[in-house]
């Protein structure tokens, strides 16, 4: 007599590290495994082999981010702090609670908002964009002599924070450092906590200049709300305020001008029309958008999500980009580009990105590629697109460089100005 063996013993998928260099070379094809093999909820290890939850799925991601009580902003809730060093690389990304509106919540968080995006709506959009395409003729004007150059190290790095810097009160010599210790603190590796701390010190000394000398400027705004904010609070804020209106926005224009010098789709672009520009930049933002994965919210207690048992106090990093490209809402296949703004690029919820933040980024990055169109209008890749190199981060998704050829123009003796002036009568 025979007998049928007993199944094998089935074993779940082991968890996904995130990190790695499949993050940057194919993270549709890498989301759409992970969705494959967990679901919308995917166990992940990070640094250090720290346990947490990526959010893939688009209905998934907008239940955490709708409901602030159940998956709560405090990282206080964590349940790994007691295995956290504290040289561990990702704490400027995954604090221990700071007081910055990140970790703010409630009707305090409310007011905290409130008061950032006041100071931003303030900013004069044509002014704004006066002070970008200055920023971005004068970048220009330094490589147009060239024929050659590195669009993103030698433009789309360098031009956001010169424009947040202006805005923010900074000087200009200030700058690069910025830039620096922006992108060590983001990147999360063994440079980050001292990108960290450049960051403070930079904030406080603007703070301490703006209290005794109060100017046009967003710092300036921010200490004249009456809402009693500590020094600290104010200095917190700045960060977020410039760690999210650089880089990202840097990565914007950077993989803007990548899609719109490698898909034909987008050629009529770089020979005089403007209309797809914006095109480019949405699909940008569904596509390969610069806020890949962001951390994150805290269990406030026991509950599940997509199918998995979520303990109180695990932490739930939001994956934007595998949002985005949920087949569950993209299920005719489309890029969903044109006016479609669905996207959680900026997030959503009451930690969404503000509204006079998004609009100062658009800016920014719209006139920063249309003065590369108009000033360099023959631009192509100087290398083939299979050599391009993405940066190594997981959360945030930009090309390591951008080498791009254009007929040679001396450099111009007086700044261009944006439309040329009418013929005398």
């Amino acid at each position: 007599m025979t007998t049928t063996p007993p199944p094998a013993a089935t074993t779940a998928p082991a968890p996904v590290r995130l990190g790695g260099p499949r993050f940057q070379t194919e993270p549709a094809a890498l989301y759409r495994e992970m969705r494959r093999d967990h679901g919308a909820v995917v166990p992940v290890v990070l640094d250090g082999d720290v346990p947490a939850w990526l959010v893939l799925g688009y209905r998934e991601l907008h239940q955490v981010t709708g409901d602030p009580v159940l998956f709560s902003r405090d990282s206080d809730l964590w349940n790994q702090w007691a295995g956290i060093p504290d040289d561990w690389p990702l704490l400027p990304m995954i604090g221990r609670k700071q007081p910055s509106i990140l970790y703010t919540v409630g009707e305090r968080h409310r007011q905290r908002g409130a008061m950032i995006s006041d100071a931003l709506e303030a900013v004069d959009p044509f002014e704004l964009r006066s002070q970008t395409e200055k920023f971005a003729d004068g970048l220009i004007d330094a490589i147009c002599a060239r024929g050659e150059t590195d669009i993103i190290a030698d433009y789309a790095m360098l031009l956001p924070v010169r424009v947040l810097t202006h805005l923010f009160g900074f000087s200009t010599a200030e700058g690069p450092g910025l830039v620096t210790a922006l992108n060590d603190m983001i990147d999360g590796q063994e440079r980050a906590i001292a990108g960290q701390l450049h960051l403070v010190s930079a904030m406080t000394r603007l703070l301490a200049d703006r209290k005794e000398h109060p100017a046009d400027d967003v710092v300036s705004r921010m200490l004249a709300d009456k809402s009693g904010w500590s020094d600290e609070e104010i200095v917190q804020d700045l960060m977020v305020m410039m760690a999210a209106g650089h880089q990202p926005t840097a990565d914007w224009i950077g993989n803007s001008l990548h899609l719109m010098l490698t898909d034909d789709r987008f050629a009529a672009s770089l020979f005089g029309g403007r209309n797809s520009v914006a095109e480019a930049m949405n699909e940008v933002l569904w596509e390969d958008a610069p806020s890949q994965n962001i951390a994150g919210r805290w269990a406030s207690r026991d509950t599940r999500l997509g199918n998995r048992h979520i303990r109180a106090g695990d932490l739930l990093l939001l994956g934007l980009q595998g949002a985005n490209s949920d087949p569950q809402v993209r299920t005719d296949g489309s890029s969903l580009t044109g006016g479609n703004s669905a996207h959680f690029s900026f997030g959503h919820g009451e930690h969404r990105c503000p509204f006079p933040a998004q609009e100062i980024a658009e800016v920014i990055a719209r006139t920063a590629i249309e003065v590369v169109l108009d000033r360099l209008p023959d631009i192509d890749l100087a290398v083939p697109e299979g050599e391009l190199r993405r940066r190594p981060s997981p959360w945030l998704r930009g090309l390591a460089e951008l080498p791009v050829r254009f007929t040679p123009t001396p450099r111009p003796t007086a700044p261009p100005t944006a439309t040329a002036s009418a013929p005398p009568i």
